[in-house]
């Protein structure tokens, strides 16, 4: 079989994207408000984390993913200090679901995060994260809480974060 010359594919190519037009995505500066910046990151960590996890993967030999983020809390809880509340620093509760293999078998881990998120003149930052584990199978324990802002979820918020502040977040229509 004789194969198209170079030119020839290219037109057909060019031919056939143009009839299906790509939109570039609507973006729109990073929100200020918590709610609105917490609801736009969610749907985009699972990728950030995974990217993070499997550049991990080279230095530690542990195959794990998120599969989920949701279920976002804004309720703060109450913290015993004797130091006044400091209302810049923002309280946010999710969970995430990912899949951690032990051998060949998959285990579903269910991760509750506590996140402390602040906006400064550097945009949003995360100085403080914990982060509790439980599996998906009922009866099992829940570990106590860890710090866990250099986790995977913790580098993925920081990075978002970053990026939010940098690029702006994707309008959905």
């Amino acid at each position: 079989m004789k194969s198209l010359p170079y030119w020839a594919l290219m037109s057909v190519w060019a031919i056939a994207v143009s009839q299906f037009p790509v939109q570039a995505a609507t973006r729109v500066a990073c929100p200020t408000e918590i709610e609105p910046l917490v609801r736009a990151m969610l749907p985009e960590l699972p990728g950030y984390a995974n990217r993070i996890t499997v550049r991990e993967r080279l230095t530690r030999n542990r195959r794990s993913s998120v599969i989920l983020a949701g279920r976002p809390e804004f309720e703060p809880l109450p913290l015993n200090s004797d130091r006044p509340p400091d209302l810049t620093l923002k309280q946010v509760f999710i969970t995430t679901l990912g899949r951690e293999y032990v051998g060949n078998t998959p285990v579903e881990l269910q991760e509750f995060h506590w996140l402390f998120l602040t906006r400064s003149q550097r945009g949003w930052q995360l100085p403080l994260m914990f982060t509790r584990i439980g599996t998906t199978t009922p009866g099992q324990p829940i570990t106590p809480p860890r710090e866990s802002r250099e986790s995977s979820i913790g580098k993925a918020i920081q990075l978002w974060l970053q990026d939010c502040d940098r690029r702006g977040i994707r309008k959905r229509n």
